[in-house]
C-alpha cells in the first residue's frame, strides 16, 4: 500500500502542471487525499472488518467530496484531478495510470448483483462529468471525452465521444492526455456531410432544370432516366461519407 500511495503522489507532478512543491500536494489535492482513504479501507474491506471500511470511506467522501466504494480496486498511479463530484462504485476496476476528472461516475445499472460497474484498462483518460456505466470493460489507452455516457465495451486505442458514447478509432496516433481540446465533434461532423449531400443534390436539379429549359423538345422522362442509368456512379467519397453517416445513425439507434 505505501508503494502504491507513492507512485500516486510523484504521478501528481507529472499530470499536473500546478503541482509545484509536495507540501501544496499532500495538504491541497483532494484526490491523493482520496486515494489514501480508500487504500487503507480497502484493505480492511479485503479482511472482512464490517462498517469500519465503509465509514472510512464516508469520512473520504465528507472531507474531499470524492465517493470511492471500500470495494474499489484502484492500481498504482491513478490521478483524480480536482475530484470534487467523482463516484466510483464497488465491483470498479481502475487501472494503472489512469486519470480521472471532477464530476465522473463509474456507476452500475440497477439493482444487478456481482461484477456490475466499469473495468479500466491502463492510460485511460475520463473526462469531466462522463459516465461509464455498467459492467463495461474499457480498453488501455482509451480518451473519454467530457460529459459522455458510456454503455458498451471500448476496445483499447481509441476515443468516445456524445451521449451515447460513439467510438472514434485513433490508432497508431500518440496523444497528449491532457489534451482535452483535440476531441472530434462526430455530430458536427455528419451534420456537416448532410449539409454537403443537399447542397450537391440542389445543385444538380438545378443543372437539370437548365438544360430542360435551353431545350423544351427534349422530355423530362427522358432527363430522369439518365439520371437513374446506371451510367451514374457515386464517386468514393461518396461512399466513404454513407459510410460514417450509417455508423452514425447506428450508434444513435443503439
Amino acid at each position: 500500500m505505501l508503494y502504491s500511495l507513492i507512485v500516486d503522489f510523484r504521478i501528481i507532478f507529472e499530470r499536473d502542471p500546478a503541482a509545484r512543491n509536495w507540501l501544496e500536494v499532500l495538504v491541497c489535492y483532494p484526490g491523493l487525499q482520496a486515494l489514501v482513504c480508500h487504500r487503507f479501507a480497502h484493505s480492511l474491506y479485503c479482511l472482512g472488518l464490517p462498517f469500519i471500511p465503509r465509514f472510512i470511506s464516508h469520512l473520504g467522501r465528507f472531507l474531499t467530496g470524492i465517493e470511492i466504494h471500500p470495494g474499489a480496486k484502484i492500481a498504482q498511479g491513478v490521478f483524480i484531478d480536482h475530484g470534487m463530484g467523482v463516484v466510483i462504485g464497488e465491483t470498479a476496476v481502475v487501472g494503472d495510470n489512469s486519470l480521472i476528472y471532477q464530476g465522473v461516475t463509474l456507476g452500475g445499472t440497477g439493482k444487478v448483483t456481482g461484477k456490475r460497474h466499469p473495468t479500466l484498462g491502463k492510460n485511460v483518460v475520463v473526462g469531466a462529468g462522463a459516465k461509464i456505466l455498467g459492467n463495461l470493460t474499457i480498453g488501455n489507452n482509451v480518451r473519454i471525452g467530457a460529459g459522455s455516457v458510456v454503455l458498451r465495451d471500448v476496445p483499447s486505442d481509441c476515443t468516445v465521444v456524445g451521449i451515447p458514447g460513439r467510438i472514434i478509432y485513433q490508432s497508431g496516433v500518440r496523444v497528449n492526455p491532457l489534451a482535452h481540446n483535440n476531441l472530434p465533434d462526430s455530430e458536427a461532423k455528419v451534420v456537416r456531410l448532410l449539409l454537403d449531400r443537399i447542397e450537391s443534390l440542389e445543385r444538380e436539379v438545378q443543372e437539370l432544370k437548365q438544360d430542360f429549359k435551353k431545350d423544351k423538345s427534349r422530355d423530362w422522362d427522358l432527363v430522369t432516366t439518365v439520371v437513374d442509368s446506371s451510367s451514374f456512379v457515386p464517386s468514393q467519397s461518396c461512399h466513404l461519407s454513407n459510410k460514417e453517416i450509417e455508423e452514425f445513425l447506428d450508434d444513435v439507434g443503439q
